[in-house]
């Protein structure tokens, strides 16, 4: 592991909680792990996965401020569930903060939750870490996704979606319009029936 990620590594200690904290460190291995498996840049992906949740102990309050004070923009979804924030935020914080400079991490950072139509296979495999990390609670499907996830990352993240939208629209959950947008585009990729 290289000095740059060290050092963020022992920053990141300090601004996340505990359990925040370790699963960032599941999501890194993780994501450098299917960057293994994929053919992607290790370092990139362990970069991704260490800064993915950077803003996301960040209070809500004070993640509407920085986005205002940083014009990134805010959604009527993320204005009423500012969690969403640390995506976009936290894209930011990468560059300006951890000094990250590769377009790829940043971009994979931002869509981290949403995911977005024409993914990179770095977007991909993040966004799959972090549903997939060892310390993440089991949900619905979880055995089968952690084995697509090692065998075909468009599928994976297909599948990924479809139950995300399941269960929020379960739960009532307000529901980010990219996610929607993202899983129509990766049905009609794949050729998915109604």
């Amino acid at each position: 592991m290289n000095h740059k990620v060290r050092k963020i590594r022992k920053k990141l200690k300090s601004e996340l909680d505990t359990d925040r904290y370790e699963h960032t460190l599941g999501v890194m291995y993780t994501a450098s792990s299917l960057a293994m498996c994929h053919g992607e840049d290790i370092e990139k992906a362990l970069l991704a996965g260490l800064l993915h949740d950077c803003a996301k102990c960040i209070p809500s309050e004070t993640k509407i401020r920085l986005c205002d004070k940083y014009h990134l923009s805010i959604s009527e979804v993320e204005m009423k569930n500012p969690s969403l924030l640390h995506a976009k935020l936290g894209a930011f914080l990468a560059a300006r903060n951890y000094h990250v400079e590769n377009r790829e991490i940043v971009d994979a950072i931002a869509c981290h939750t949403t995911g977005r139509p024409h993914m990179s296979r770095l977007d991909k495999i993040l966004y799959i870490a972090d549903y997939i990390e060892p310390g993440r609670r089991e949900l619905p499907n979880m055995a089968d996704v952690r084995k697509m996830a090692f065998q075909d990352l468009d599928e994976c993240l297909y599948r990924i979606l479809k139950d995300s939208l399941v269960y929020l629209n379960s739960r009532n959950l307000p529901l980010d319009p990219m996610t929607e947008k993202t899983y129509l585009y990766y049905k009609e990729k794949l050729g998915k029936e109604s």
